[in-house]
Order: C-alpha cells, then sequence, then structure tokens
C-alpha cells in the first residue's frame, strides 16, 4: 500500500499575545494597541466599569514591543520594534503591559483543544505548532477549519493555518491569508503562490542573507529557483546554497517531532533604564534573585534538573558577555542558583552600567532520572 502524502499543517496564532488582552478589554477592539508596557501601565477601572489606557506618547524608557495589534501594524508598530519608536510612530496607540502568565494559560488551551483531533503536534513556542495530518482520511480544508473551530471554542481566539507537503511550505502559507485564514498548497502551487514572494518570507534566511542576496540581485523565491548554483556556492559556502536551492523548489523533509528535551531553561531581564553594580546595589539584588527564582519554578515545573549555571549581561555599550558554573550535582534549587550564578558574576568587570540581567540553567536531565536527583544546595563549586 503506497504511503500517504505528507500533509503538514503550521498553525499560528493571530496577533497571540494582543488577542488575548482584547478578550480581557473588548473596548479595544478596532484601536491601534501595543503589548510592552510595564505593570505602570496597567489599566485602570473607572466607576462606570470602562478603564483608562496609557497612551504610548506618555511612555518614557527603554522597553520593547512585545506583539502588536494589527491596527498598530499598519502603522508601522511590530515586534521587537522599541517603544519609544513606537511611540512616534503611533503616538495614539494604548499601551498595556505584558501578561505571560495570561499567554501561557491561552496557549496551553489551545494546544490541548488542537491535540484532541490532531495529536502529531510539534511544540514551536507559545503561539505556534505544526501538525501531520498525513494519516487523516478527512478532506484537508474541513480539517483544516475543524482545527480553527476547535482553537476559537477553546480560547475565544482566531489562528491561521497553512496546509502543504512540508514544514517549510506550511509555515510560509499560515502567513499568507492573516488573520483567521486557511491557506492550503500543493506542489503545483509552488511557481504561483511562493515564488513570487520575497526571500525574507522563508523561515531561515536572516537579515544579513537577505542583504546578502539583494546584492546579487535575487529578491525573490523565483530568483533563487533561477540562478546559478555555481554563484550561490561562492557567496554562501556548499551547504546554505544546496540549502537555498531545495527552498526554492519547496523542498524540505524535516519531520513532525511530537517530543523533545529543552537544552536549557532561562530568564532574563531588561532595564527601563541602565543599573549600575554599585550604586543601584539593591535593585539589582532584587531583580538577581527573582530571575533565579523563576528559572527554579520553571525547572520544577517543566520536571527538569540542571548542573551549568550561567549568566548573562549586557553593558549600556551594548556589548554582552556570559559567565558558567558547573555544580557537583544536578539541582533545581533556587538558593542553590542563585549562589552559582552569585560565582558567575564575580567573574565579571562591573564598573560600566548595566542594560540587560539574565541567568539560565544548561545540561538539563529530568528529574529523577539515574544519577541526576537534585544534590545539596550547599557544595564546592566548580567553574567552568
Amino acid at each position: 500500500m503506497p504511503m500517504p502524502a505528507r500533509r503538514i499543517a503550521h498553525l499560528d496564532m493571530d496577533a497571540f499575545y494582543a488577542s488575548v488582552e482584547l478578550l480581557r478589554y473588548p473596548e479595544l477592539r478596532g484601536r491601534a494597541v501595543v503589548i510592552g508596557g510595564g505593570s505602570a501601565h496597567q489599566p485602570v477601572p473607572q466607576p462606570d466599569g470602562t478603564h483608562s489606557y496609557s497612551l504610548l506618547r506618555n511612555y518614557v524608557g527603554r522597553g520593547v514591543v512585545t506583539t502588536s495589534t494589527y491596527e498598530a501594524r499598519a502603522l508601522g508598530v511590530f515586534s521587537a520594534m522599541g517603544v519609544m519608536k513606537a511611540a512616534r510612530l503611533a503616538p495614539d496607540a494604548v499601551l498595556l503591559p505584558t501578561d505571560f502568565k495570561a499567554y501561557r494559560h491561552y496557549s496551553q488551551l489551545f494546544k490541548a483543544a488542537v491535540a484532541e483531533i490532531a495529536p502529531e503536534m510539534e511544540d514551536r513556542g507559545i503561539d505556534e505548532i505544526y501538525l501531520d495530518l498525513s494519516s487523516h482520511d478527512e478532506e484537508t480544508e474541513t480539517l483544516a477549519r475543524r482545527l480553527k473551530q476547535a482553537v476559537r471554542d477553546a480560547t475565544g481566539l482566531s489562528c491561521s493555518i497553512g496546509v502543504a507537503p512540508n514544514k517549510l511550505l506550511a509555515k510560509i502559507c499560515s502567513d499568507l491569508d492573516k488573520p483567521d485564514g486557511v491557506t492550503i498548497l500543493t506542489p503545483a502551487d509552488i511557481e504561483t503562490r511562493i515564488w513570487p514572494l520575497h526571500v525574507k518570507k522563508v523561515n531561515g534566511i536572516g537579515p544579513k542573507a537577505v542583504e546578502k542576496l539583494a546584492g546579487l540581485g535575487l529578491h525573490t523565491i523565483a530568483d533563487l529557483a533561477h540562478v546559478d548554483a555555481g554563484l550561490l556556492q561562492a557567496h554562501f559556502g556548499r551547504s546554505y546554497a544546496l540549502w537555498l536551492q531545495d527552498v526554492a523548489q519547496g523542498l524540505d523533509e524535516r519531520p513532525v517531532v511530537t517530543s523533545s528535551e529543552p537544552k536549557s531553561l532561562s530568564r532574563e531581564t531588561t532595564f527601563e533604564r541602565d543599573l549600575h553594580a554599585r550604586h543601584d546595589r539593591d535593585t539589582l539584588s532584587g531583580i538577581f534573585t527573582a530571575l533565579c527564582v523563576k528559572v527554579a519554578e520553571d525547572l520544577k515545573r517543566k520536571g527538569y534538573v540542571g548542573r551549568t549555571i550561567g549568566i548573562k549581561l549586557r553593558y549600556d555599550d551594548f556589548r554582552t558577555v556570559t559567565r558558567d558554573v558547573t555544580l557537583p550535582a544536578s539541582t533545581d534549587d533556587a538558593a542553590a542558583i542563585r549562589r552559582a550564578a552569585g560565582e558567575c558574576l564575580r567573574r565579571v568587570p562591573l564598573e560600566k552600567r548595566l542594560r540587560l540581567l539574565g541567568v539560565r540553567v544548561t545540561a538539563l536531565t529530568p528529574r529523577g532520572a539515574a544519577g541526576d536527583t537534585p544534590g545539596p544546595s550547599q557544595g564546592e563549586l566548580s567553574l567552568a
């Protein structure tokens, strides 16, 4: 019996964080809304049941946009943009604080709903998943719309789904008809639907590669499909050039990976203003301890222990340094993580002001695995 043709879906929630906020504040629907503020930007309830909101025009600080509604995107405001820049583009947009606890809750809801229908799922983050639908008998569009409805019933939110012969094309497709779209692609559609797209639409072709390709006169995926292979190899090396050629033809053999072990867990924060290790010692100490506690909570929640503890610092000149220390035994203990991270901190210069501080735990193993029960919180540290 022949194997069924591959049907791989990429399901992407629409403006996920912003959409979760609109469930709480439906009066903001249709307005430009930006997520990326702090606790000071929490909406204030009014006596009449409405809320008073912070506006971007009043923002002062160094925060970064987490996401934005489609109305804000139409004004040029996108994720990873500085909030101050966003304020210049959309001064009347509403600014809301991030609430990752709520976003994780809705993420769990939509994934559980999808898994009831299509359990062969690869988790790609808080708001996107891949699904292998190859073994389903249901017609593709009917199945895709049933998945979308299950997400809406479970969360009240919309998503967009792309279905294609592989992960590469499915991810591109899920973005073509946003928001609330269904896009189905067959190999016969590659030339008409994929080739006209800009190369930056391909996951894996980053800004530097886009710039380099543009310098060679290659802007669309069709340009890649027709370029001489030798030219690509001369500028990108053999491996990446071969991958670019496969991309242009819509080829991708990667499987949907239904389970994976995390390599590390980390928490970091970018400060609203630069902090100095001496002048802002108490503030930094509190932030540092809180990061260690959160990483320990993440480890316990996910059922892991880790042996290598690390820190990440970014100075006010944007230079970034990291340091690691390896413990005699794995741990998920916040105090042990704090002590090890503190040991790392003593190995970096602290004369300059700091923009960012992070703590990470690597060398993870499942809690309770043979030889990997958490060690005592005291002990000698072995520097790595």
